[in-house]
């Protein structure tokens, strides 16, 4: 039998180890276990997750996340959190966090994200009249503008980190924050390309400006366990097997059209 050179022990040790790859625990079998997929999410950024007024939710992301407990046999909870505390919510009481989560660095230091499923950047919404006047950071970031965004979360970021002239609303209620725009309280908010879009078709008066071509590039994922690479890698192939089937577009396609 070949004798194995102590230095590739050592590699195949140190790979097991860097990688995560060897026998592990994983919130993939204890979510089995239990029978129960808990997902934290928001519910008011409308078309991804929405609590209803009976306490259940609806959306893009709550349609996948229960076609993905179905997959593996147990049921989805939904855990109603907020941006500002979506993090720690997420880290102690949920096995995934969904609801129109955009990539960020600051929350990668927390937590795995998944493989992004939407590509999505950031967009302005508006009165339609004033569409012409808000069709860049420039336009809008000038004294006299009011910018209205919802707390805690890359919207807000997105503001204060790019309007230093422009006065910055903070409106805690997502689920209305767009009308007011419509009543005159602010001029424009900053959300991603999507949901500007699902907005306009939903409040007549309001126009996403150039929602094709975004202010900032952006990507959506969900939020996982850090350093669980068995349980990141069950939800990337849910994902990838749903996009090539097209199960994951007819999704999509129910609450954008």
């Amino acid at each position: 039998m070949p004798r194995i050179a102590p230095s590739l022990l050592l590699a195949a040790v140190a790979t097991c180890s860097a990688t995560l790859a060897c026998a592990q625990d994983s919130r993939l079998d204890d979510v089995i276990k239990r029978g129960t997929l808990r997902a934290c999410t928001p519910g008011d950024y409308k078309p991804f997750s929405l609590a209803k007024a009976d306490g259940a939710f609806e959306g893009i992301d709550v349609d996948i996340v229960q076609a993905m407990a179905k997959s593996l046999g147990v049921t989805a909870t939904f855990i109603k959190t907020s941006w500002p505390k979506l993090m720690d919510d997420f880290v102690e009481k949920c096995d995934i966090a969904v609801g129109g989560i955009s990539v960020t660095l600051d929350r990668q230091k927390r937590a795995f994200f998944t493989t992004p499923y939407m590509v999505n950047g950031k967009a302005p919404i508006t009165k339609c009249e004033n569409a012409a006047k808000f069709q860049s950071v420039a336009d809008i970031d000038k004294p006299g503008v009011t910018v209205i965004e919802n707390p805690g979360g890359s919207n807000e970021r997105f503001a204060r980190a790019n309007f230093k002239q422009a006065k910055i609303v903070i409106f805690n209620d997502n689920t209305m924050i767009f009308d007011e725009i419509l009543k005159g309280n602010a001029d424009v908010m900053i959300s991603e390309s999507v949901e500007t879009i699902v907005q306009a078709k939903a409040k007549p008066g309001l126009c996403a400006v150039n929602p094709d071509k975004p202010l900032q590039y952006g990507e959506m994922a969900y939020l996982i366990p850090r350093g669980d690479p068995v349980f990141k890698a069950w939800v990337d192939q849910w994902f990838h097997l749903a996009k090539a089937t097209g199960d994951y577009d007819r999704t999509v396609a129910v609450w954008l059209k």
